[in-house]
């Protein structure tokens, strides 16, 4: 009979500087750290040299995220204290661990439980003059969003579906809840562009707004009752 070792879950939560150099590879700087840190890491199925962790969901490119996740699976019961502290000596510039605890092992990961995004936005939106305040455009019954291809032709697509709430914050700040449609997202930038008329090309992949910064502040779970929770 096979023993099969029992695998303990760590769930990370941290953050990078704007400028850090995490930021260009977030997953690999997450990955060396774990290796650098001493931990008893269950190995990774890809390569036994490598730990086996879930990260992410990664932000979307333009997009600064104030809560980034990375589950790490160990070998041993490590309390939450020491595998914090072993991760702080080895973390990389730039990055801050906001909080490290144990989770059930049967528990899904982040990429897997987030139902929903949060984000601000921020910029100057009086310079568009939009003709409707962002709660009444995206909440709303329909709110479409026309994507145009370099011959001229148009897409409507109502992004309702993708859209919780919105609410204003400020006069330079709006927040966005997101929801997960079928493993699929709307990026902000592009919802925010719909709202100040702003032309949206059809491969929008790399699309923003310019002037705006658009951060990704957290991610939520939906319970059976439907009910949304911080992640």
């Amino acid at each position: 009979m096979i023993n099969t070792p029992k695998i303990y879950k760590m769930r990370i939560v941290f953050t990078c500087a704007e400028k850090s150099p995490a930021r260009l590879n977030t997953f690999n700087a997450v990955r060396s750290m774990v290796l650098a840190s001493g931990l008893p890491y269950e190995p990774a199925k890809v390569n036994k040299n490598w730990p086996r962790l879930a990260y992410g969901p990664a932000p979307s490119m333009g997009v600064r995220a104030e809560r980034e996740y990375l589950d790490i699976y160990l070998l041993s019961a490590v309390p939450a204290e020491q595998v914090r502290s072993s991760l702080e000596q080895a973390k990389p510039q730039g990055l801050t661990l906001l909080d490290v605890q144990r989770v059930p092992y049967a528990l899904p990961s982040v990429q897997n439980l987030a139902a929903a995004a949060v984000y601000r936005v921020e910029g100057n939106f009086g310079l568009f003059a939009p003709d409707m305040t962002a709660e009444d455009f995206f909440n709303a019954a329909r709110v479409d969003i026309t994507r145009r291809a370099d011959n001229g032709l148009a897409l409507v697509q109502n992004a309702k579906p993708y859209i919780w709430k919105a609410q204003t914050v400020s006069n330079r700040a709006v927040r966005l809840t997101l929801l997960n449609v079928q493993g699929k997202w709307e990026r902000p930038q592009t919802l925010i562009a719909a709202w100040l008329g702003i032309d949206i090309p059809a491969q929008d992949e790399a699309f923003t707004v310019e002037g705006f910064t658009f951060i990704r502040e957290s991610f939520l779970w939906q319970d059976s009752e439907g009910e949304f929770h911080p992640i």
